[in-house]
């Protein structure tokens, strides 16, 4: 009775206190002490705003907390539901994020030879993964596997929760293979015309503008593919592969036939794709395009995955190199934080500094240890030996 009766005093004063300050039905300043609200359900104009219920959803770590704006008089409010979340709030737990492609303990035999054993593998939303390995050790398999024209032998993969192969995981993913051949007679709107009928897309030619202009050849619609130079082919190759706006873009070595011009707008393409949510799995052997654009690495040899990470985790501090008046000092084995102890030791010791480096290892370094751990270094040349072929020592 006490709270209908102060809801009645408040419709009376037209949501005012005695203070002039605007309040709800609850005696609270404003319409909602709850930040960073979204309305989901605007109110209707034909209804007193004060008086219009409306919901909105408040985000938390575990998810989003669905508030509900009550009508004034409703009986068996109190001011401590207004404390974080109002009477009549459900917890609604966030949709869990499904991964563009989830492999899971992925074998594949052909006869004695196995070619997959055992691998895990996750590619996340938006998220650039680098595939390294020599040849033979399994990346085109695995590729091959997520793009449903391999059968695993065992395991499973997955792509954006639909099982690898099947309409719905061909639906999110486009693919260029490391060796394809495209019509010669066909030209480039052609052939995009052509994988858009193949694949159910809407896009039609603004579609395909966009897409050719993404790859650098926007001018290039009416060229045949024939008269095209090979990195022209294999950009081309990835506008079709981006043709229904895929959510997972396998690239089995995209970068392959490219000069440094084409590599560039490639580089800048994944970036592209990276903000518009699209994630990618690239297969490739130029480390130096992995250390530019890929969030994360995983490297397989002989079929396993020996190591993954973000390419920076993967190198490794090798020590510290100072500049000083008498010559470069290296300190090996020495990091970051004991940069400053051997400044202040060197300046102590009255030399003159004039750079500091940290020493890393690249991820050429780290692949090298990871596909070669028990390479010898090579033999010093024995005295007088003759080197295979020549006369003449070794120096």
């Amino acid at each position: 009775m006490l709270a209908q009766a102060r809801a009645e005093e408040h419709d009376r004063r037209g949501g005012k206190e005695d203070d002039g300050e605007p309040r709800d039905h609850l005696g609270i300043v404003g319409h909602s002490r709850i930040a960073k609200t979204w309305p989901i359900q605007p109110p209707t104009s034909n209804v007193p705003e004060r008086s219009k219920p409306w919901r909105s959803y408040q985000a938390t770590s575990g998810g989003f907390v669905e508030q509900r704006q009550h009508e004034p008089g409703v009986v068996g409010a109190t001011p401590a539901d207004t404390e974080g979340r109002h009477a009549g709030a459900r917890y609604r737990p966030a949709p869990p994020v499904t991964p563009a492609l989830e492999v899971r303990n992925l074998a594949k035999r052909y006869g004695a030879t196995a070619a997959l054993r055992g691998v895990d593998l996750t590619v996340g939303e938006a998220e650039l993964v680098g595939l390294l390995g020599p040849n033979g050790a399994g990346k085109s398999t695995l590729v091959k596997s997520a793009a449903g024209l391999v059968r695993p032998s065992a395991g499973t993969v997955r792509v954006c929760g639909a099982a690898a192969g099947t309409p719905p995981a061909r639906r999110a993913l486009g693919y260029l293979a490391e060796l394809f051949r495209f019509p010669g007679w066909a030209s480039a709107d052609e052939l995009l015309r052509l994988h858009q009928r193949l694949s159910g897309s809407p896009g039609g030619p603004t579609e395909r503008a966009e897409l050719l202009g993404l790859v650098g050849l926007g001018d290039e619609g009416g060229r045949r593919v024939e008269a095209m130079s090979k990195g022209m082919q294999q950009r081309l190759g990835i506008a079709q592969a981006l043709v229904g706006g895929p959510r997972l873009l396998l690239l089995d070595e995209p970068t392959s036939a490219l000069d440094p011009v084409g590599r560039r707008i490639v580089r800048d393409l994944l970036g592209e794709l990276r903000r518009r949510g699209v994630a990618v799995l690239l297969n490739t052997h130029l480390l130096s395009e992995v250390e530019r654009v890929c969030d994360r690495v995983a490297i397989i040899d002989h079929g396993e995955l020996m190591a993954e990470g973000r390419p920076d985790e993967l190198s490794r501090p090798h020590g510290v190199e100072v500049e000083t008046a008498a010559g470069t000092q290296r300190f090996e084995g020495a990091t970051r934080d004991e940069v400053p102890a051997i400044v202040e030791r060197l300046v102590a010791a009255g030399e003159r500094i004039y750079e500091v480096r940290l020493v890393r290892s690249t991820l050429e370094d780290a692949y090298l240890a990871v596909v070669e751990p028990d390479r010898p270094p090579p033999p010093a040349p024995l005295p007088g030996a003759v080197p295979p072929g020549g006369r003449t020592p070794w120096a």
